[in-house]
C-alpha cells in the first residue's frame, strides 16, 4: 500500500516500524461547540484508512484526542456560567452519539488533554533542560530557532511564517514565531502546578504528550486535516523530535482535503465563522450511509463542496447498492462464472484502488460494477452459490468504506416504496390505462430507476 506523505510531498510504500502493526493518532475535536460535517469528512477518512488496514492484515493502533483545555473553550464556559469540564463532557457525549451513527469505529483510546498534564510537563522540562524552551514569567515557549528543522512539514522558512501570520507583538519571546507550551493561569481558569507555577499547558504540546503517552515516542502515522498542518503539525514535530533528540515523530503524516460550506464560499467550513453543518442536522436529514457515499467520492486530499443535491446523489447511489443485495427471483437458479469472474475482478480493482492512496472515489466505482452484475444475473434468473457469493462480497467490500447498506435512505425513493409503484402500474397496465402506468415509469425515470418490462412480469433497476 502506498500513501501520501505531507512531510516528504510524495506517496510512500507504507511500512510500520514494528512490522504488521500500524500506531496511528489522529487530531480530534476541540470540545468548545458541535462537531460539523467538515469534521465528519476527516474522521471517516481515517475511519476508512483503519478498516482497510485492518481489512488487508493490519494490526493497528488507533489514538485520538479531546482538546478540553484551551482559549476558546474557557471563553465558551464562561459565557454559559457552566464549568470548563461540563462544557467538555457535553460535547465528548455528542460526539460519540454522532460517530456512532455514522459508523466511525471508537479509537482504542480517546484521551483528554487535562489527563496527560504530568506526560506534558515532563517534556516541557525535558525541552528546557536540552536548550530548546525558555521559561519567561511563568510562561514557557519553544525556541524555534533551536531547531534548524522547523518548517519542513510546511515547507516554509521562519522568514515566510513570520511574514504570513497573525502574531501578537511580545517582546517577551527571542523569536516572534516562538510558541507557547505552558501558560500562567489567569484569574478563574483552570490550572495545574508545575515547576513554574500556577497554569495551563499550550495548544500543541497537547498532542505531544497524548501520542507520546499511547503509542510510544515515535508513531506510524499522525493525521488530521490541511488546516492543522500549520502551525499546529509544524509544532507538533519541533517540540517531539527536540524532546527525544530528533528521532522522527511519525513516519507518516497524512492530511485530508477540507469542506467548504456551499459553492459562493471561498473560506473552509469552520465553527468560528458559524458557516457550518452540524453532524446532528446531516443526520437528521440523510442517512449514514448517504453521507459517507458523499465524503468518499472525491479524494480524501482534495477540497470538497457540501450540497444538498451532490448529497442527494449520494443518497441514491446508496440505494443502487442496496438493490443489489435484493433477494434473486429464482433462488436455485443457473449459477454464472461470469458473476464468480466479476467478484474476483472487483476484489482486485478495490484493493489496487485502495492502495494507492486510499482512492475510495475509484474504489467505489468497482462497487457499483459489482452491483450492477449482480441485478444483470437476476434479471437473467441466475442465482445459486455464486449470486449470494457476490452479495456477501459486495457487503464485505462496502464494510471496508464503512457503508452498512441496510438502512433505507432518506428523502429518495426507497425499495418497498418502489416496489409498491410496479406493483400498481402493473395493475394499471392489466386495465389498460396506459397513460397513468406510462406516468408512473416517467415519475421512476426521473429518479434514476429503470424498468423493464418482459415475459414474466416487470423488473426494475437502478440506471
Amino acid at each position: 500500500m502506498q500513501i501520501y506523505n505531507t512531510l516528504s510531498r510524495r506517496k510512500e510504500d507504507l511500512i510500520p516500524s514494528r512490522d504488521k502493526e500500524v500506531r496511528m493518532y489522529v487530531c480530534g475535536p476541540n470540545l468548545y461547540g458541535p462537531c460539523h460535517v467538515g469534521h465528519a469528512m476527516s474522521y471517516i477518512v481515517f475511519d476508512v484508512l483503519r478498516r482497510y488496514l485492518e481489512y488487508r492484515g493490519y494490526t493497528v493502533q488507533h489514538v485520538q484526542n479531546f482538546t478540553d483545555i484551551e482559549d476558546r473553550i474557557i471563553e465558551t464556559a464562561q459565557a454559559l456560567g457552566i464549568s470548563v469540564n461540563e462544557l467538555a463532557q457535553r460535547y465528548i457525549d455528542r460526539f460519540f452519539a454522532e460517530m456512532d451513527a455514522l459508523d466511525v469505529k471508537r479509537a482504542h483510546h480517546h484521551p483528554r488533554a487535562t489527563e496527560v498534564i504530568d506526560k506534558m510537563i515532563e517534556i516541557i522540562q525535558g525541552l528546557i533542560v536540552k536548550g530548546h524552551a525558555y521559561v519567561v514569567d511563568g510562561d514557557v515557549y519553544f525556541r524555534v530557532t533551536s531547531d534548524p528543522d522547523y518548517g519542513k512539514l510546511s515547507g516554509r522558512t521562519l522568514e515566510e511564517m513570520q511574514a504570513g501570520a497573525r502574531i501578537e507583538v511580545d517582546p517577551r519571546k527571542e523569536h516572534p514565531m516562538d510558541f507557547a507550551l505552558w501558560k500562567v493561569a489567569k484569574p478563574g481558569e483552570p490550572s495545574w502546578d508545575s515547576p513554574w507555577g500556577q497554569g495551563r499547558p499550550g495548544w500543541h504540546i497537547e498532542c505531544s504528550a497524548m501520542a507520546m503517552k499511547f503509542l510510544g515516542e515515535q508513531i506510524d502515522i499522525h493525521g488530521g486535516g490541511q488546516d492543522v498542518l500549520f502551525p499546529h503539525h509544524e509544532n507538533e514535530i519541533a517540540q517531539s523530535e527536540s524532546y527525544t533528540g530528533r528521532v522522527p515523530f511519525a513516519k507518516y503524516w497524512v492530511h485530508n482535503g477540507l469542506l467548504r460550506p456551499s459553492e459562493e464560499e471561498e473560506e473552509k467550513m469552520t465553527r468560528h465563522l458559524a458557516n457550518f453543518v452540524s453532524i446532528q442536522e446531516a443526520l437528521e436529514r440523510y442517512s449514514p450511509d448517504g453521507i459517507r457515499l458523499f465524503l468518499l467520492s472525491s479524494h480524501y486530499r482534495s477540497s470538497l463542496t457540501w450540497s444538498e443535491e451532490g448529497v442527494l446523489a449520494a443518497e441514491r447511489g446508496g440505494e443502487r447498492l442496496r438493490a443489489a443485495l435484493r433477494p434473486p427471483y429464482e433462488k436455485d437458479g443457473q449459477a454464472s462464472p461470469e458473476l464468480a469472474q466479476k467478484v474476483e475482478e472487483t476484489r482486485q480493482a478495490f484493493q489496487e484502488t485502495m492502495d494507492d492512496d486510499l482512492n475510495t472515489a475509484q474504489a467505489l466505482a468497482t462497487l457499483f460494477d459489482l452491483a450492477r452484475a449482480i441485478n444483470q444475473a437476476r434479471d437473467e434468473g441466475r442465482g445459486g452459490e455464486t449470486f449470494f457469493a457476490a452479495q456477501e462480497a459486495l457487503k464485505e467490500l462496502a464494510g471496508v468504506l464503512g457503508l452498512k447498506l441496510e438502512a433505507e435512505a432518506k428523502g429518495v425513493a426507497i425499495t418497498p416504496f418502489i416496489d409498491l409503484l410496479v406493483s400498481v402500474r402493473d395493475k394499471l397496465r392489466a386495465a389498460k390505462l396506459y397513460p397513468l402506468s406510462d406516468k408512473i415509469r416517467e415519475e421512476l425515470s426521473e429518479l434514476g430507476v429503470i424498468l423493464e418490462d418482459g415475459p414474466g412480469g416487470t423488473t426494475w433497476r437502478w440506471g
